[in-house]
């Protein structure tokens, strides 16, 4: 009987000899497209149905799991410590408390858990969720590598290293490059925010008093500053959503960086790919259309194999929200 990274290796031979494509794209140390074949043949399509199901009843859950996976690999990896319950784990930080998709993930891993028990890991099913809710908005599919398997430690106080909205691009570049990702992969993986939204309390302060001048973010186009006011008047709700892509609202597509290049990007972090020389080049790239699909999958199964536990590392859980 084969050990677990003699399957690896034997399935990474498979490929390579298969010559290549989308199929060896997707294969990481212990992970590749299709791990759970013959374990949990149906184990895609349960995840597929299931965020169809929530995602027709509440499209919003689509960003949500996009979300939920960055924020998984950029802790720890992507082993789902984000969802693990407790006094002070990762979902209880200041970056992850608006976290939406929870149950959505719960209810996948309660019908794989009847299909094929204690086979498919939460951390696969957070992977497969946050590609199936790219799919259902309009954007465009690949493979994704599946074998991880789950954490046992979530800790809020390692949250930090999480990208932050006020950051310079500099310090994105820091943080991204400290997970083995370069700027295109950067600027590609932000482009996620074509779909998502944010609530006025994390860019309210552009509009009104930019570092107390007294007036707006000069970076904004100033026929676009009228309509962010009226979203977010000064001392209005600051929980309100607004949409991160006002050109084609839930609409996965290449319009965010469009609106980067117009002076209407809603967040400071997303606006200074713009201005910032080092990634500018990208955002007029990526404004095409064509070239960030494609780029945007290969960033996505570059990102959901940072840190994998795989093989006898790690566990899986029974229930996503607690270790077994």
């Amino acid at each position: 009987m084969l050990g677990c990274w003699a399957h690896s290796r034997q399935n990474s031979n498979r490929l390579a000899s298969s010559g290549g494509g989308g199929t060896a794209s997707a294969l990481g140390q212990g992970t590749w497209a299709g791990f759970y074949a013959t374990t949990c043949p149906k184990a895609e399509f349960i995840v597929q149905s299931v965020v169809r199901a929530h995602f027709q009843s509440n499209p919003t859950v689509a960003p949500g799991l996009l979300r939920m996976h960055f924020h998984d690999c950029f802790v720890r990896g992507c082993d789902a410590s984000i969802l693990l319950d407790g006094a002070a784990t990762e979902k209880t930080a200041g970056p992850n408390l608006l976290l939406r998709g929870f149950d959505v993930i719960d209810d996948a891993k309660q019908q794989l858990e009847s299909a094929c028990p204690g086979v498919v890991s939460c951390a696969d099913i957070l992977a497969l969720a946050a590609r199936d809710a790219v799919v259902l908005t309009g954007g465009r599919s690949w493979q994704v590598p599946t074998g991880r398997r789950d954490g046992t430690v979530s800790l809020a106080s390692e949250t930090s290293n999480l990208p932050g909205f006020v950051e310079s691009v500099d310090v994105l570049k820091q943080k991204f490059a400290a997970k083995g990702f370069n700027t295109q992969d950067l600027v590609a993986l932000v482009g996620g925010h074509t779909i998502g939204t944010s609530a006025c309390q994390f860019f309210r302060y552009r509009l009104y008093n930019f570092t107390s001048t007294s007036g707006p973010d000069p970076t904004i186009d100033p026929a676009f500053l009228p309509q962010l006011q009226s979203l977010c008047p000064q001392n209005g709700d600051a929980s309100r959503r607004v949409a991160l892509d006002s050109g084609s609202i839930g609409q996965f597509d290449a319009s965010f960086f469009t609106n980067l290049r117009n002076g209407r990007g809603v967040l400071e972090s997303d606006q200074k790919l713009w201005t910032d020389a080092s990634t500018k080049a990208l955002v007029q790239r990526f404004s095409g259309g064509s070239k960030f699909n494609a780029e945007f999958g290969k960033a996505m199964v570059k990102m959901s194999n940072i840190e994998v536990k795989t093989c006898t590392d790690g566990e899986i859980r029974r229930v996503c929200s607690m270790v077994n």
